[in-house]
């Protein structure tokens, strides 16, 4: 759940002084050779943890509650919004949602509101030669410069266009997306973007 409030006891050593602060002095039995104690209830708020994984930058944020509405209105389902009420736990506590959870959830709800894509193909394959395009070639820069040996995410995302193992697999890759010659990433890359478009890369498919 998220944190809660909690009260703690303070206890305060003041002189003997006058007006108001005499008063309560007065009306106050423990002392000290300093003067009378003064004990005072103050709020205590607990550290708020941060997801284990970070927590989504705003852009990421808004492209979410974007196509969240989006989605909304155009009569799906969209679910939960954990941007605003938080991820909800197989044990039914609710806990601040991380980036990772807003990435995930981001690919879902683009596929959800993305057009239907046109019978016979579409203009999103890789050029002649199976050179890439060149919203490909954006994706690939920000991604990973380019580099098709290129290893982020802890070890999660691979290769030239940080995919993860179960997306390598959708498209028909095997073992390491790294190690796979960077004409396939690109051929992989380019059936991935046709298939489910760019919101698969929520960060820089946009």
């Amino acid at each position: 759940m998220f944190p809660k409030r909690t009260l703690a006891l303070c206890a305060c050593a003041l002189g003997a002084g006058s007006g108001a602060t005499a008063a309560l002095a007065a009306d106050h039995n423990d002392t000290t050779a300093d003067g009378p104690v003064i004990e005072a209830l103050v709020p205590v708020v607990d550290q708020q943890l941060v997801p284990p994984s970070g927590q989504p930058s705003k852009k990421v944020q808004d492209r979410y509650l974007k196509l969240h509405e989006k989605a909304r209105k155009d009569g799906e389902k969209p679910g939960r919004n954990v941007v605003r009420d938080g991820v909800r736990e197989g044990d039914g506590d609710v806990r601040l949602a991380s980036a990772r959870d807003v990435k995930k959830s981001v690919r879902v709800l683009k596929r959800m509101t993305a057009p239907e894509q046109p019978a016979g193909g579409s203009t999103t394959s890789t050029g002649s030669g199976g050179a890439p395009n060149a919203q490909l070639q954006s994706i690939a820069a920000c991604e990973s410069g380019g580099d098709p040996s290129a290893v982020g995410g802890g070890g999660a995302y691979r290769g030239k266009y940080q995919f993860d193992q179960q997306t390598w697999a959708s498209v028909g890759g095997s073992g390491d997306p790294a190690a796979a010659p960077e004409a396939e990433q690109d051929q992989r890359a380019a059936k991935l973007l046709a298939q489910n478009g760019a919101g698969q890369w929520p960060v820089c498919g946009g």
